[in-house]
């Protein structure tokens, strides 16, 4: 892109659970530092583990703090290790993410974490869809009173059907629905849209019309170019209109590189955003 105008009026954090994935976890955060970067974000980082042990989390701690770099963004059980789509609505692994939702705010509180990310959880053969929603409504509703005893929001987000086929939540209307199910419920308005562009954009829906529809709802926005999830400049996306649409929408969160570099080096990754524009403001 040549024109970083629209780029440089938002704030920009790293995705630290695919970008320096080619580094052990606890490098990641000197590495988004050494790279210009304040901020960053992350999927569950304890893999299968939904109560990792304290030494486990005073040692992501430690990184981050020795960085300098804040966690802005966070997880809570998605176990994406396994290949699944967030917990919640499974009647098998519910219990497992009620466990997880105070270990993740307790976390999200010891590095100032605003955000707390909740995948919903795919379709499971011979489940009734119905009782899935009603799990994840129970559940989300814990975790969205969880999640503003340390002042953070709640994150809804969309997948797209061509890599989440069974994830029920495959178009902006399907995610502001529970948001506005969530908040319903607990009357704390702290349930919020997590607007992926690279995951609508995959779905056939018009990011730009998204943007426009629901910017009110909008708690977080993640991008990656499309057909193939790298960065900006490599697909069919016009960022620089996306982030422009985004300012005159009145968004002023945060930006989450959440993208595959395409040439497999994640520090070679981010010529697209000048490194002025990378740090927190």
């Amino acid at each position: 892109m040549n024109d970083v105008t629209a780029a440089a009026q938002h704030r920009f954090t790293v995705n630290l659970s695919i970008l320096f994935g080619e580094l052990p976890l606890l490098e990641r955060p000197a590495a988004a530092a050494a790279a210009g970067f304040a901020a960053a974000e992350l999927w569950w980082p304890f893999g299968e583990n939904h109560t990792p042990g304290a030494e486990e989390l005073d040692g992501l701690v430690g990184a981050f703090e020795a960085a300098g770099v804040q966690l802005t963004g966070l997880n809570f059980l998605d176990d994406l290790a396994r290949g699944a789509r967030g917990t919640l609505s499974l009647p098998a692994e519910s219990e497992r993410f009620r466990e997880n939702i105070p270990v993740a705010v307790h976390l999200a509180e010891r590095l100032g974490t605003g955000a707390l990310n909740a995948l919903y959880g795919n379709r499971v053969a011979g489940v009734d869809p119905a009782a899935q929603d009603a799990l994840a409504l129970e559940n989300l509703v814990l975790a969205a009173h969880a999640a503003h005893s340390i002042g953070a929001i709640l994150l809804v987000e969309t997948l797209n059907a061509v890599e989440s086929p069974e994830y029920p939540l495959v178009s902006a209307a399907a995610a502001i629905d529970v948001v506005d199910k969530v908040n319903a419920a607990t009357g704390l308005g702290n349930a919020k849209f997590l607007c992926d562009l690279y995951h609508l954009a995959r779905n056939g829906e018009d990011p730009a019309a998204v943007i426009t529809a629901y910017a009110d709802r909008i708690g977080h926005v993640q991008i990656a170019d499309t057909p193939n999830r790298n960065e900006p400049g490599t697909g069919e996306l016009d960022f620089e209109d996306l982030f422009a649409r985004l300012t005159a929408a009145g968004y002023q969160g945060r930006i989450g590189l959440e993208y595959r570099p395409a040439g497999g080096v994640s520090a070679e990754s981010f010529d697209w955003l000048p490194r002025e524009l990378r740090g927190a403001r």
